[in-house]
């Protein structure tokens, strides 16, 4: 009940449409969709991990989930016409680095080009669509690693694939938002289209390679050193439900029509959080409650070896403090304590139910924001005129 009270029962009835539902964030933002009443649609690819949080949570048992690429323009857009979405969370993606370097093809087609598929599907077939929101990441940025915090209108730009393939998503976005879906004109076309930006999300259920998390819980179930590459990169670390209660109160006052909703936004943690891959691997093997880490790389094919990883990378979230009054729930401990909850209670139980045990975890994350001061929509401020 108190997950409804957040968003003031605005997703019940809704009908959702999320790209990559199958996926790690896509899975909490679906598992979140269905708890608060919505009638979630999937369309993605198979699970891009084994195990994965998809299927962990059986959510298939809970949504309408269609099998496609975002590369397969027709296909899209059928599935569109065919779900009828009042709100569109478009996640689907290639989102790793490391993966962008050994096939750079693969991850511009389906980031960029896929995106301008959502975006062409909607605007083709999506009448019923009121907001769409298309969630890039914080790597978007043209990142000079001066220290300089990034706000919204900083440049977009991008050293390795993957992230260069992010900031044209975002002139993607910004294009049909100017061209189709303008924000002065949005009581005569109807959509609110926005753009979202964070990284280095943690949570339960995150499989994927190269992505310190996962990495450190492969090794330390298995008692194993964890290997860090770069133990000295300063990253901004967020709970998983923190970045998704920013989308949610994000799409809810979309559906205001205000113009000023639709634009870009980031959603990142406070400055307490944004700790070195060392110190963070540190936290993770104390609330694990054993293990040790060593610097050191998996063995890497001739393209990982020309890897460049940012040392530094800040987000400004001054917008969403003052507009939407969002700020994240949790410390880097506790998103780090409930994660490592998550992956434990999976191993010391062969009865782990993972789908109830994700939404408990929702239920514990809403209950904080009560108790914090933090249920957003309620206190909304009116934007100014």
């Amino acid at each position: 009940m108190d997950s409804e009270r957040l968003f003031q029962g605005f997703f019940r009835g809704k009908k959702v449409l999320v790209t990559g539902h199958t996926g790690f964030k896509g899975s909490w933002l679906t598992a979140w969709l269905v708890k608060l009443g919505a009638g979630v649609t999937g369309y993605s690819l198979e699970p891009p991990t084994d195990p994965s949080l998809f299927e962990q949570c059986k959510l298939a048992k809970h949504i309408r989930s269609m099998t496609g690429d975002i590369r397969d323009l027709e296909k899209l857009t059928k599935a569109v016409a065919t779900a009828k979405p009042e709100i569109v969370f478009h996640l689907a993606a290639q989102s790793l680095v490391r993966r962008s370097y050994r096939d750079p093809v693969e991850t511009v087609a389906t980031n960029v080009l896929g995106t301008a598929h959502v975006l062409e599907a909607i605007r083709r077939k999506g009448a019923a669509v009121k907001v769409c929101q298309v969630i890039t990441s914080d790597k978007c940025y043209a990142n000079r690693e001066t220290g300089h915090a990034y706000t919204e209108e900083d440049p977009v730009g991008g050293h390795d694939p993957y992230s260069a393939s992010k900031g044209a998503a975002e002139l993607v976005v910004a294009s049909f938002r100017k061209s189709f879906f303008p924000p002065e004109s949005m009581a005569r076309q109807g959509v609110s289209l926005s753009s979202v930006r964070a990284g280095n999300v943690i949570g339960g259920g995150d499989w994927s390679e190269d992505r310190i998390f996962p990495d450190c819980v492969r090794a330390l179930s298995k008692k194993k050193p964890v290997l860090v590459r770069n133990p000295e990169s300063v990253r901004p670390w967020q709970y998983v439900l923190d970045a998704l209660s920013g989308y949610l109160a994000l799409a809810a006052r979309q559906a205001d029509g205000e113009a000023i909703y639709a634009s870009a936004w980031n959603f990142g943690p406070e400055a307490a959080s944004e700790l070195k891959v060392a110190d963070f691997t540190d936290k993770v093997i104390r609330y694990w409650g054993s293990g040790s880490w060593v610097p050191g790389k998996p063995k890497a094919s001739a393209a990982d070896e020309k890897l460049h990883e940012a040392k530094l990378l800040k987000l400004d979230c001054s917008k969403a403090h003052q507009l939407l009054t969002w700020h994240p729930v949790y410390t880097v401990d506790e998103a780090i304590e409930q994660t490592v909850l998550w992956y434990r209670s999976l191993s010391k139980s062969k009865r782990f139910n993972a789908y109830d045990f994700t939404l408990n975890q929702i239920d514990h994350y809403v209950s904080k924001a009560k108790g914090r001061g933090l249920l957003w929509t309620m206190q909304q401020p009116k934007p100014p005129r």
